[in-house]
């Protein structure tokens, strides 16, 4: 009973999202929300995909530059994190201690700026969106505790054998450590996914926007009409006739996809990569 209850209180919520932008705005307005369209409306969806070029090439971006930051992520951060489970390794507090200095502080916002567009020319450019960001301390630490759960045997008894440090890191303690790194491949996937400040400050090529800063311009189209019409500085529109709340709920069903699509392929991994390592016995 228990479990059924839990499964209605995650589910409702994403069924009421995607009634809500099938619905008719007007019909909204005026009876509010409901679990079942009153009258079925894909006004909403139409006028996310108004322009439907700019969203096919929007979700292009988004998905290459999400996914291979999430391999790139995943490749430096694993071998960062082995070097330092290695107890062989001479100076590996120094190098830890240095890392995590980096998650301490922070050069605000000008200068990320002048960092990234001056001195490394990545603005406007699609590496905009991976280089930054590609390695985080917490996430290496995490694998690192994984990676030292491991017993040191295994990667001995490899090495007496010939094989390299190379060979014994893709292809023992890489497969050893599925579950943590499943977990990591994920949170970075939706990290970049739902990325849209990036776009806003740093890219001005309209074929390298993400998915949600385009998205997030047509709800301030609607937002700017509204102000508009209410301050009498717009022409007369009937306001009920433009689709507040469902665009809203549209724009969530059309991040929102890719995402609940990716997740099923993580989920046996999650919940032992969250745990793993963190209690030893």
């Amino acid at each position: 009973i228990v479990l059924i209850l839990l499964c209605v209180i995650v589910i409702a919520p994403m069924v009421l999202l995607v009634s809500v932008s099938i619905s008719n705005e007007a019909d909204i307005a005026q009876n509010g929300y409901a679990f079942i369209p009153r009258k079925v409306d894909f006004t909403a969806y139409k006028y996310v995909f108004q322009n439907p070029d700019t969203i096919v090439q929007a979700y292009k971006v988004t998905a290459f530059y999400s996914i291979v930051s999430m391999v790139l992520a995943v490749l430096f951060m694993s071998m960062m994190a082995y070097m330092l489970s290695v107890k062989i390794l001479k100076g590996r507090s120094v190098i830890a201690l240095m890392l995590y200095f980096t998650n301490l502080f922070g050069g605000g916002m000008v200068a990320n700026y002048l960092v990234y567009t001056q001195l490394y020319g990545l603005g406007d450019t699609i590496w905009m969106y991976i280089i930054p960001g590609l390695v985080s301390p917490w996430y290496v630490f995490m694998i690192r505790t994984s990676m030292q759960a491991i017993p040191e045997e295994i990667s001995e008894s490899a090495f007496m054998d010939g094989a390299s440090e190379y060979r014994i890191f893709f292809q023992m303690i890489i497969p050893l450590s599925k579950p943590v790194l499943a977990t990591i491949a994920l949170f970075t996937f939706l990290s970049k996914w739902n990325d849209w400040n990036t776009s806003m400050i740093y890219i001005h090529n309209p074929k390298l926007m993400s998915l949600q800063y385009q998205l997030q311009r047509i709800l301030h189209d609607i937002n700017a009409m509204q102000e508009a019409e209410q301050s009498g500085m717009g022409q007369a529109v009937d306001l009920t006739k433009i689709p507040t709340e469902t665009v809203r709920m549209a724009m969530a069903v059309v991040v929102a996809g890719p995402a609940l699509v990716v997740f099923p392929f993580f989920q046996k991994y999650f919940v032992k990569g969250l745990t793993v390592g963190s209690v030893k016995g």
